[in-house]
């Protein structure tokens, strides 16, 4: 190797190491991923079985900002079989045995009260499904689900990701997504 390759090699290397960015996001626009979670009331979910998906990757700390996405998912998603919003929940402390029943637990009743909220949306828009058997979530306990996502099984940072019905990644956003930018992903 000469002297000038192995220059512009370290040179390569030195500014992929300080430019690196985190590894949250990494999943690439326009490929596909048939990602496949199980939910807390049972359901195997994928992100290429023929839904649009919306899946929020958030920490217990980032439940408003899931509420948010959540919030801003256009009313023709609402009751939709086409479309469904997965939350995939990242708990940072590693629970085992009966601490994860109890998590699980705790998750479902607060889909219960997030699935109040959304009725009362259902119910404006005359949508005849009941709102809790749209909501899903997934409690991520050991790091599995959000390292499916790019993510780093021990530090899962907020994610909003839209797969296409074939599982290709339509959009991707470290924060909240304006309303615009979710309706423009989504349709």
């Amino acid at each position: 190797m000469s002297l000038r390759a192995l220059q512009f090699f370290f040179f390569a290397t030195a500014v992929s190491f300080f430019f690196a960015v985190p590894l949250h996001g990494t999943l690439s626009n326009g490929q596909r991923y048939a990602l496949s979670f199980v939910d807390v009331d049972g359901h195997t979910l994928s992100t290429a079985d023929g839904h649009i998906s919306v899946v929020v990757l958030a920490t217990t700390a980032d439940s408003d900002k899931a509420r948010s996405v959540g919030d801003s998912v256009p009313d023709y998603c609402l009751g939709n079989p086409s479309y469904r919003m997965i939350t995939i929940l990242h708990f940072a402390n590693k629970h085992t045995g009966i601490g994860r029943k109890i998590a699980t637990m705790l998750v479902r009743h607060r889909l219960n009260e997030e699935a109040k909220r959304l009725q009362a949306r259902y119910d404006a828009k005359k949508i005849a499904s009941g709102a809790r058997s749209d909501i899903f979530a997934v409690a991520d306990f050991d790091g599995t689900a959000s390292s499916r996502l790019g993510g780093q099984p021990e530090a899962a940072d907020f994610h909003v990701f839209v797969f296409g019905r074939n599982g290709e990644l339509l959009q991707q956003w470290n924060e909240v997504p304006s309303a615009e930018d979710l309706a423009a992903a989504v349709k």
